[in-house]
């Protein structure tokens, strides 16, 4: 069978990821199956070869499967499954499970293939289903609280009207009480909002850097170079995407937990400016160009300068990813007795005004950019930082016109 022959393909790609890896021919029988699949679904080595998807599926929902299936080979488009409804799989010893799955057309030698990857999300959703529970039984609190509390209140304004401090002080009290618990729940639809961001952000990169080693195999010969280059540039870019998400967290929780510590010293800022506009030039798009900052070859600074080199990275990598083909991104930079003032300057899709109160809150992100890939933490973690070092970061955007933004630094580090 063509897939335990080629060994190049599958022996490193299929047991390389943690997710489980099946694929099914055009009958819909398993030629292919990782050992994630296998223990995820509580079969020995090879059990699953030759074996109908059915075996992997309950039986209450196999009616519509077979249509599904043929549908999508009709198609021949990669997707996710299970669009506005719950998908489960079928263990060994009869027990079923919550997955995630998503599809993936293959053609080897002139045959059809199924590719699906699969996600056991027992976890996730047993931690979905305890966090809906918990927020039901704190709004329940809430109002349970708040009515007990408003009652008090009342009551003590009828039977003695001459204790205004006492009833004040209860009344103080509710809200401490009231906002305790909006922070409390707060918290939790944050901790979920992460949860899904960190899923969704780390899901599709992985699943392009499988494709594309799935991909890369197949040029084997010295012609499709190019093609090869193109797959393993996608690789390593969405490695280093990953990386980038992952520093950023650890750099959240370092913020948090008062961990950070600065390391001052004195550097010429055409130092920072040369690294930041160096690195930025590979993210350019067709057309796009950066405009240096003029009159800065005897500007110095007494900061962190790594800090600083984050800083400006991120306001001239936002500048390139919300800014169209054939724009100019500009960076000013200026300096007094007392202060060092950066300026990021673009011609891109700008921020709404509804969303601009917003934009430095963690994990936010305004609406005319959800379908750019970001996690929503990069100007938090900035502000975060420039607080630390007695600075400041502000911004001017108008929609569809562009943005400014400035930070604004002391010139020596107190």
């Amino acid at each position: 069978m063509i897939f335990q022959d080629d060994k190049d393909v599958f022996n490193v790609l299929f047991e390389a990821v943690s997710e489980g890896v099946i694929v099914v021919d055009k009958t819909q029988h398993i030629v292919a199956a990782n050992k994630s699949a296998e223990s995820m679904f509580g079969y020995n080595n090879k059990e699953l070869i030759g074996q109908h998807l059915d075996t992997l599926i309950p039986k209450p929902y196999r009616a519509n499967h077979d249509t599904h299936v043929n549908g999508f080979m009709k198609h021949q488009k990669k997707r996710q499954m299970g669009h506005g409804r719950d998908l489960y799989g079928a263990h060994k010893d009869g027990s079923v499970f919550p997955v995630e799955a998503g599809l993936n057309p293959l053609q080897i030698n002139g045959g059809n293939y199924i590719m699906a990857l699969v996600i056991d999300i027992s976890v996730r959703k047993k931690q979905e289903e305890e966090l809906q529970e918990l927020n039901n039984e704190l709004e329940q609190k809430v109002t349970a609280r708040t009515e007990e509390l408003s009652a008090t209140v009342e009551e003590l304004k009828i039977a003695n009207q001459k204790r205004d401090a006492e009833i004040q002080k209860r009344i103080e009290a509710q809200n401490k009480i009231s906002n305790a618990l909006k922070k409390e729940k707060e918290l939790n639809e944050l901790k979920t909002k992460f949860l899904s961001l960190v899923s969704h952000e780390f899901k599709t990169p992985l699943s392009g850097i499988l494709t594309s080693a799935m991909l890369l195999s197949k040029y084997k010969l010295s012609e499709q170079q190019d093609r090869r280059d193109k797959h393993i540039k996608t690789i390593t870019d969405k490695v280093h995407y990953l990386n980038n998400i992952l520093n950023d967290f650890l750099s959240i929780e370092k913020l948090e937990t008062g961990k950070v510590s600065y390391n001052f010293s004195d550097f010429m800022l055409t130092k920072v400016v040369d690294e930041v506009v160096y690195n930025a030039n590979m993210l350019l798009k067709e057309g796009q160009t950066i405009k240096y900052p003029e009159n800065i070859d005897g500007l110095s600074l007494h900061q962190d300068e790594k800090i600083i080199e984050l800083a400006l990275s991120n306001l001239v990598h936002n500048a390139i990813k919300y800014s169209p083909e054939n724009t100019e991104i500009s960076i000013e930079i200026s300096q007094d007795s007392t202060t060092t003032t950066f300026s990021v300057i673009d011609n891109g899709i700008g921020i709404p005004e509804k969303d601009q109160k917003q934009i430095f809150n963690r994990y936010f992100r305004s609406e005319n950019v959800l379908l750019i890939q970001g996690t929503g933490i990069g100007l938090n973690i900035v502000k975060s930082h420039l607080n630390n070092l007695g600075g400041e970061i502000n911004f001017v955007s108008n929609e569809n016109k562009g943005s400014t933004f400035t930070i604004k630094l002391p010139n020596k580090a107190k």
